[in-house]
């Protein structure tokens, strides 16, 4: 398969790496030196993304231009995807987007889904939720804690949104989940769902130990894409 890497940071370069070992060829990488007007998409299969949020939806028109399915990792656009789906649908296009492409964070979030479905009926508990990412992450919160939230949120009534701590937990009213974010030195990723009463605690948690699992699942998305037309996630490739 030949990709196109639009972003060349420290994940393009990891996915690259791994690409390469997976049997796959790089037809062209689109940087901040190489803007991805540059690149010729004629022969590329799948282009992956990881860039910033003000350019991701302007990489997918241009994916979508060229007819080219692209798997996007970059987070923080989720206000752009109505759009996204229809301009996707309109031109028979092929889009793969997640919060993030770990396979473990992936089952994490299966996981986290059915423990906020059984601990819906119990009030005595109450819910929080903490992520540490490195100093050099923009987000706030990541990507993947949004989805947690979210997903939260959805399979349990009593919780109605949520509030954002930075390097505190803050103070929330009743029916708010309190999401605290943690930006210290070489933490690739770590996510933790608490629920806690007076009787007990119970934690559902996930740490990434580097930034591989995330490299590789965005190029396994990518295998996944291929040939494929429509608008997928994660949750399609592994297919619980």
């Amino acid at each position: 398969m030949k990709l196109a890497l639009i972003g060349y940071g420290k994940m393009g370069k990891i996915i690259e790496r791994i690409a390469i070992s997976r049997g796959h060829t790089i037809a062209g990488i689109a940087s901040s030196s190489n803007p991805i007007d540059t690149l010729d998409f004629s022969e590329v299969d799948v282009a992956i993304e990881f860039t910033t949020p003000n350019f991701a939806v302007k990489h997918i028109e241009h994916c979508v231009q060229h007819n080219t399915p692209v798997v996007v990792g970059t987070t923080a656009w989720n206000e752009d995807l109505p759009y996204v789906q229809t301009l996707i649908e309109k031109n028979n296009g092929a889009l793969l987007h997640a919060s993030n492409f770990s396979i473990g964070v992936n089952i994490f979030f299966d996981i986290n889904k059915r423990l906020a479905r059984l601990m819906a009926g119990y009030s005595d508990y109450s819910a929080r939720l903490e992520e540490t990412h490195h100093v050099h992450k923009l987000d706030a919160p990541s990507g993947t804690a949004v989805s947690i939230a979210n997903d939260i949120m959805f399979e349990n009534d009593s919780i109605s949104s949520w509030k954002l701590g930075e390097g505190e937990h803050p103070i929330v009213q009743e029916g708010q989940l309190p999401v605290t974010s943690y930006r210290k030195p070489d933490v690739p990723g770590t996510h933790v769902v608490t629920y806690e009463s007076s009787i007990d605690t119970i934690q559902l948690s996930h740490t990434a130990h580097s930034r591989e699992g995330f490299a590789l699942g965005a190029v396994i998305a990518a295998e996944f894409l291929q040939d494929k037309k429509g608008t997928f996630t994660m949750q399609d490739v592994i297919k619980f």
